[in-house]
């Protein structure tokens, strides 16, 4: 994290596009700034003097935390086909992670990486890609990512463009770098410097159309509030100069406390070390002062404390934000400090339900996806054969989330087949993650979940003799 982000500042992903002449950075430079200060934002935990602010509050963090906890509460997504199975365990490892970086960053990807019997699954940031071609849809067409490696001679840095061309062939160039220190992007080296690298090809076009750059992305549902570009933005870009104000609120807070503390002014020669051994007088409760001691003598400091205000307008300032990104009142701010009708209790709910909804569609729609590219890649690389459907094979479940109670669901639905309005298949269905679409779905549902009519005439017989 410290390497990408160092590069990031400097500019030196920037002149990634050097390494492939002809290339060029589409993101544009008040992008750039913002991707860094969101990633700064949310890292930031020392105390910023110079800029007179104080992260302590950890807003950012707060935000990505309580919004990535809630979706997946009680996520659970199947997959029968054995193979398709193992890739959505692995899917299910990183899917907190890259939900949490898409939310920093605006956009993540998945990379699918083969393994003897699935595809395993590592997260790209934002900060850490050079984006040089978008479609009319924001979707990257051409791209340059990196990893880096530390060893004995050096740092080495991996550079990975992927490009897709209009026919959905995707090519892949790779290149590495070493540097002495990792401060730049260093010079040259050969792939098989490094032995993890040395049976990769410096370019790679695939035999078959893939229609993507071979990664999956997870872009959050904003309109983008820095340039209005394609580039997708924090789930918190419409917050930052709130945050800012948040943190140097608590600066100020801070310092009100730091200067509020009880001090004695006394004159300076009083605090010197006597001869005899006497002790020197703390210097955090005296204060000297070069002057006549006659005119001066001893006197006491002790400012009123005026954190009642600095604490209002912090509140306010969080009540705001909260206002601004969509989330539930009481999620930053101090329920009890700040009065609100229940009308607007009610529309901050709905509003934190239908941001983590937004957030839900986001996944599905990646894990889906990843599920397809799995699809496609596993038929190269030999691993599966078959037919996948991703929109009917995989069943995901967010449980009893803060959008619909299931089970209450469920009862709603028996009522209406208890009164006739409602085919037994479809719950059973729901229920069971099993399709509905066809008469062939609902069939395989009365084999698979509903007795034969004669046995239920045959029981009912039996229980009344």
């Amino acid at each position: 994290m410290a390497l990408w982000n160092a590069l990031f500042r400097s500019g030196q992903m920037h002149h990634w596009c050097e390494a492939f002449p002809g290339t060029r950075d589409c993101t544009s430079p008040a992008m750039r700034k913002a991707v860094q200060e969101w990633f700064s934002l949310y890292y930031a935990s020392e105390k910023d003097d110079a800029g007179q602010e104080d992260p302590c509050q950890r807003i950012p963090f707060t935000i990505v935390s309580k919004l990535y906890r809630a979706c997946f509460a009680e996520y659970k997504a199947s997959v029968q086909h054995n193979f398709f199975s193992r890739c959505q365990r692995e899917l299910d490892e990183e899917c907190k992670k890259a939900v949490q970086l898409a939310m920093i960053g605006g956009e993540s990807w998945l990379k699918p990486i083969p393994a003897k019997d699935r595809f395993t699954f590592t997260v790209v940031q934002r900060d850490a890609v050079a984006v040089l071609g978008r479609d009319g849809k924001g979707r990257v067409t051409d791209m340059i990512s990196g990893e880096t490696t530390q060893a004995q001679s050096g740092i080495y840095t991996l550079l990975e463009r992927r490009t897709v061309d209009s026919g959905g062939y995707l090519t892949i160039r790779n290149k590495l770098y070493r540097s002495p220190n990792g401060s730049t992007l260093g010079v040259p080296a050969a792939l098989a410097a490094l032995p993890q690298y040395a049976a990769l090809a410096a370019e790679y076009t695939f035999p078959a159309p893939i229609g993507s750059i071979g990664l999956v992305s997870l872009r959050m549902p904003i309109e983008n509030t820095v340039d209005g570009s394609a580039d997708a933005v924090s789930i918190y870009a419409p917050a930052v100069g709130l945050i800012h104000n948040i943190n140097r609120n608590e600066w100020q807070l801070s310092r009100e406390f730091e200067l509020g503390a009880f001090r004695i002014f006394a004159s300076s020669d009083l605090l010197c070390q006597k001869k005899g051994g006497a002790r020197e007088l703390p210097q955090g409760l005296f204060v000297g002062i070069e002057d006549d001691p006659q005119n001066t003598g001893v006197k006491e400091f002790a400012p009123k404390l005026r954190d009642e205000s600095f604490l209002r307008r912090k509140n306010e300032y969080l009540r705001n934000a909260e206002s601004i990104l969509g989330i539930k009142h009481g999620l930053l701010c101090d329920v009890a400090d700040v009065q609100r009708t229940a009308t607007e209790v009610t529309s901050s709910a709905g509003d934190y339900s239908l941001t983590v909804q937004d957030l839900w569609r986001v996944w599905e729609k990646a894990d889906r996806e990843a599920l397809q590219l799995c699809a496609v890649l596993g038929e190269m690389y030999h691993m599966h054969s078959g037919a996948f459907d991703p929109q009917k094979d995989l069943s995901v479940s967010w449980g009893n989330g803060v959008l619909y109670d299931p089970d209450a669901d469920l009862a709603q639905e028996l009522e209406m087949v208890a009164a006739g309005l409602l085919r037994p298949e479809y719950p059973l269905g729901k229920k069971y993650g099993m399709p509905t679409q066809t008469q062939a779905d609902l069939a395989a549902i009365r084999k698979k979940y509903m007795p034969p009519m004669e046995q239920i005439l045959s029981e009912a017989s039996d229980g009344e003799e």
